[in-house]
């Protein structure tokens, strides 16, 4: 008896959780558009909603598309299982959900995503949690701000904004000793460029908006289980260790073992936060994922190229390109990023906020969206944007300073870009 084929990721983006239909035969994974599924028989329906048999009962829950697209990125981020549902927003709530309780905490980076700040800083308060904001490239300071009711530490891959590449080896050192998950936003990177479950993350969330998708049309968000994590080895986990009431006493650990995150992010968080993506979403999210190794390729391989020219253009301060010699994030990114360091970096202009605006305004080829991770190049100005409803401390904390602009490198002609670039520099700094 022969093992199983070990495919590379490049089928993988293709293939995996994907067959044939069995009714049709049809070779692309067919949209679901279906609220319910009809039982087999009353026995058949009692084992699903104990959870005794896995099945589809409601598409709230389970729908046989965003299954598919649930067990692509379970394989492609190397884990045992996913959850998918309504935007990469709603991906970090279902990532803590299970996990946090009133008066509990997480420390999170202080250099996230402008929207990631708002939400961990003003609306998890009002489920009674809260967030301790750290310098992750001090791991004494995350070592110290973890207490007896912090329950996870969260990071990004490639933090957005700002392109600083987090030591997520030495993050999952200290939250392995401290015995909480470490959750890393791989958004930015993607898979095909950096798999943080083997570097030590346990869970991994995701905006398959961006990357994922890559054409700018639907939104969605993913949770991704190592099932790694032991969550009956203390008593910091009772949602998932202890006695579930509405399963009639099930402890979720103890009976689905390492997908046990994920059958409670289904049976639990969907179920009751209903932050379910739609199958239309999943249908357009796992086209793109079929392409993602041969986008990434050529965002890095163009990021690189207009990083090395905004360096010496003389209206420019900085670049944070981390694929850049000059970035302090160089080496790490060529340790824990190997086939390249992504599409994603800002860029600080010498002559401020007014500039970073006025430069805005004259690019042609690039939209001003509020995106990331398109096939166009897009560009925006976190500071009066994305990052406005924060502190200019925190925004430059951040990365997003008033006058730094944040490009998204598409996939298009490189010299066509650096030309628009160009012009719009010259423009923004007349």
């Amino acid at each position: 008896m022969t093992d199983a084929p070990q495919y590379g990721f490049d089928t993988l983006q293709i293939h995996a959780g994907a067959r044939p239909d069995p009714a049709t035969g049809a070779r692309q994974t067919p949209i679901y558009q279906t609220t319910a599924y009809v039982f087999r028989d009353a026995e058949h329906a009692a084992a699903l909603f104990n959870l005794q048999e896995v099945g589809y009962i409601y598409s709230r829950l389970t729908n046989p598309t965003i299954a598919v697209l649930q067990e692509r990125m379970a394989t492609l981020e190397g884990g045992v299982g996913a959850v998918c549902c309504s935007s990469g927003h709603a991906a970090q709530l279902m990532a803590l959900f299970p996990l946090m309780s009133p008066g509990k905490n997480i420390v999170a980076s202080t250099r996230l995503y402008g929207g990631t700040m708002t939400q961990f800083s003003q609306t998890i308060t009002r489920f009674g949690w809260s967030a301790k904001f750290v310098d992750f490239d001090d791991i004494e300071a995350v070592k110290a701000a973890i207490d007896d009711d912090t329950r996870a530490v969260f990071g990004e891959t490639i933090a957005n904004p700002g392109g600083y590449v987090t030591d997520i080896p030495a993050l999952a050192k200290v939250t392995e000793a401290a015995g909480i998950p470490l959750i890393i936003d791989n958004t930015s990177a993607t898979p095909y460029l950096c798999r943080p479950i083997e570097l030590g993350a346990t869970l991994v969330v995701h905006s398959m908006t961006k990357y994922l998708t890559g054409n700018g049309t639907v939104m969605g968000g993913a949770v991704v289980d190592s099932g790694k994590f032991d969550w009956s080895a203390s008593d910091k986990f009772p949602s998932l260790s202890q006695p579930e009431p509405a399963y009639h006493g099930l402890k979720f650990h103890e009976t689905f073992g390492p997908l046990a995150f994920t059958f409670h992010g289904i049976a639990i968080g969907l179920r009751d936060l209903g932050m379910t993506l739609n199958p239309q979403a999943a249908h357009y999210t796992l086209m793109g994922i079929e392409t993602l190794s041969l986008r990434m390729e050529r965002h890095c391989l163009n990021a690189q190229k207009a990083a090395e020219w905004l360096e010496t253009n003389p209206h420019v301060e900085t670049v944070t390109y981390a694929g850049l010699q000059s970035s302090p994030y160089h080496a790490r990114a060529k340790a824990l990023f190997p086939k390249g360091t992504g599409g994603l970096f800002t860029i600080a202009l010498k002559g401020g906020y007014e500039a970073c605006v006025k430069f805005v305004e004259n690019l042609d080829l690039f939209s001003h969206v509020a995106n990331l991770g398109d096939t166009r190049s897009l560009v925006i100005h976190p500071a009066s944007t994305t990052h406005r409803q924060l502190t200019e401390e925190q925004q430059i904390a951040a990365g997003a300073g008033p006058n730094v602009v944040r490009i998204s490198i598409g996939i298009e002609d490189i010299n066509d870009l650096i030309g628009d670039l160009d012009q719009a520099l010259a423009k923004a700094t007349a």
